[in-house]
């Protein structure tokens, strides 16, 4: 029986914007939670230009949450409505983003 590759497991070369989606949750104090917004504009101020607007933030995004969904599904992270997790694989609404309880 041969075993398959866990679709789950992190990349091995970390995308800038998983590394910033943990670095803004490991700036929080324990139980505490970002919304994805923060992680947007966080990400865009590494990235920033001077011609930037100043919604760049918004064009990142998508690339937030794709990369959320991955990082809850693996394990790393817990996408939360109403301060309860939420399935990653289907969730919608206004959500956050903490660590889980056990790290």
């Amino acid at each position: 029986m041969t075993q398959t590759a866990d679709k789950a497991t992190p990349p091995t070369r970390a995308d800038p914007v998983v590394e910033t989606i943990l670095a803004v949750l490991g700036e929080l104090p324990p139980g505490g939670s970002a919304s994805p917004m923060d992680v947007a504009r966080a990400y865009a101020a590494r990235r920033a230009k001077p011609s930037d607007p100043p919604d760049v933030w918004r064009r990142y995004m998508n690339a937030v949450k794709q990369q959320m969904v991955h990082l809850a599904r693996a394990g790393q992270i817990e996408i939360t409505r109403k301060g309860q997790p939420v399935d990653p694989n289907n969730f919608k609404g206004v959500v956050r983003l903490r660590r889980p309880a056990n790290q």
